[in-house]
């Protein structure tokens, strides 16, 4: 594709930043920037019944947190701006305006009573919705009385009937939409905003848009906007429907079934690379099938061909493989900051700290002094290790790693504590066996630690994997840990014999 492109992402700030804003930015970004053309960010506010006054920086704040950048934006400025909906009413009624001027437009009068008894006589006789069009025919003066009576009325797209509306989409081929089947679609509402149809058109023309990448749920509406770009005289830009994220089920993806919000994936440390890798492979396929692919790397080799029409599962657990395995490859130095970024933003935006996941990580932190202390980077550094292997989401490490963070681990499980085959009284007798040898011990480090705990078990006759379980519960207060007797050295010495000396007793 020789011609630079232009693209956009034009959410709506109703709420948080959805995963479809995310998957339709990640295609609009990456045939921008394999093209050499422009990423455009349009805020689209017309809405004002549900906006949100918050969402509009949520949106922008994820959009960059996913890492990509647009160059032009609310925030950013650009030739075509404003870029957002709400302050370009002007432009919108000025061209609400050449329609009726030019007879591809009409005024609609009707009551919103009138039109629900439209509507409900028409559920009745199982007939498509859609406009009868008793104003299309309204003489010149009839309309002339009604708004010198101040009658209330919306702009109306005046569709053609008897014709076929064409159009190409990328990936699907041509489409076609008998005229009699589209509705006289509603372009200015009675407040003088314009509904999505006139305002998406005018401002995909005047932001120089030459690629529209959204979803396939606007196939439907894409010939009332070729029907526009027709009226203004405006050549229409490719379109390209990428397909809707599913649930398992094969429905629309939505929160009753799977989180939707760009921010929750954020805030339960997923990371971004791994985030958007995934929302590459629901709608392309990598080189050699290959699943495993960052950013750069889709820019590198990026192909329209391989831009795919197939339903995509917007499976949770596959992610959480993807994430596991985007934390597996990052250096130990890496994963240590990324783990510290991640708890120092969840302590930023005031999220409750959860016993089980990262109030006693968050609170040790503020007790070495912060965060940004060198001390505390170089511990958790330390932890690294121990724990890469294991977790999934930096939102793991938090609970996989407690034991290192508190001085009293409280009551331990039973059932756990026991190996199978095992009673209390012996488990207690292995465990005092077991500290006073490892109290004995002149280096308390790894090897020294697991040699000492293989002695105890052939003193005892337990086999090993006995006697690890019921120290493992005793210094770590659970049957999942990291490595043992790593961890032993971690906790340090003084804090073993007291664990240890706690569950004996």
């Amino acid at each position: 594709m020789s011609e630079p492109l232009i693209t956009r992402v034009a959410p709506s700030p109703t709420g948080d930043p959805h995963v479809g804003t995310g998957y339709m930015a990640l295609f609009n970004y990456c045939l921008a920037r394999t093209t050499g053309g422009r990423f455009i960010l349009r805020i689209e506010d017309t809405d004002q019944t549900r906006y949100q006054e918050d969402s509009e920086r949520q949106i922008m704040e994820s959009i960059r947190w996913l890492g990509l950048p647009y160059d032009e934006g609310p925030d950013v400025g650009g030739p075509n701006g404003p870029y957002r909906q709400s302050e370009r009413t002007d432009i919108y009624r000025a061209h609400m305006q050449t329609l009726l001027d030019n007879g591809n437009a009409y005024r609609c009068f009707c009551s919103a009573e009138r039109l629900e008894e439209m509507r409900h006589a028409q559920r009745a006789r199982k007939m498509p919705p859609g406009y009868d069009g008793l104003c299309r025919g309204l003489l010149p003066e009839a309309i002339e009385a009604k708004l010198a009576e101040g009658v209330p009325y919306v702009g109306r797209l005046r569709v053609p009937k008897d014709r076929t509306v064409t159009f190409v989409d990328e990936l699907r081929g041509k489409v076609e939409i008998a005229g009699k089947e589209i509705d006289d679609q509603v372009l200015m509402k009675s407040d003088g905003f314009p509904t999505y149809h006139l305002a998406n058109v005018v401002d995909d023309h005047l932001m120089e848009v030459n690629e529209v990448v959204r979803a396939e749920e606007w196939i439907t509406s894409t010939p009332k906007h070729v029907l526009l770009y027709e009226a203004f005289g405006w050549k229409a830009p490719r379109f390209r429907h990428m397909p809707l994220l599913r649930n398992q089920d094969k429905s629309k993806i939505s929160k009753r079934k799977n989180p939707t919000s760009l921010l929750w994936y954020r805030d339960h440390g997923y990371l971004p690379e791994a985030l958007v890798n995934f929302l590459g492979l629901m709608g392309y396929t990598g080189p050699d099938d290959n699943e495993i692919f960052d950013l750069p790397q889709m820019l590198a080799d990026f192909d329209t061909k391989r831009m795919s029409t197939s339903g995509p599962v917007f499976d949770i657990e596959k992610l959480g493989w993807l994430n596991g395995e985007y934390i597996r490859a990052l250096s130990e130095d890496d994963l240590a900051d990324r783990i510290l970024e991640h708890y120092a933003h969840r302590a930023r935006i005031g999220a409750e700290p959860d016993a089980a996941r990262d109030g006693p990580l968050q609170r040790w932190i503020f007790e070495q002094g912060g965060f940004g202390n060198d001390q505390v980077r170089a511990f958790v550094r330390e932890t690294v290790p121990l724990i890469q292997t294991r977790i999934k989401t930096l939102d793991e490490y938090g609970p996989l790693t407690r034991c290192y963070f508190i001085d009293e681990l409280g009551p331990l499980d039973p059932e756990e504590l026991v190996p199978k085959k095992r009673d209390l009284d012996a488990t207690k007798a292995a465990l005092v066996a077991a500290r006073e040898r490892v109290e004995a011990l002149m280096i308390f480090d790894t090897p020294s630690i697991e040699a000492a705990l293989r002695e105890v078990g052939e003193a005892i006759e337990w086999k090993p994997r006995e006697l690890f379980q019921a120290v493992r519960v005793a210094v770590t207060g659970s049957a999942v840990s990291p490595p043992l007797f790593e961890s032993m050295a971690l906790i340090g010495r003084e804090r073993t014999l007291e664990r240890l000396a706690a569950a004996g007793n």
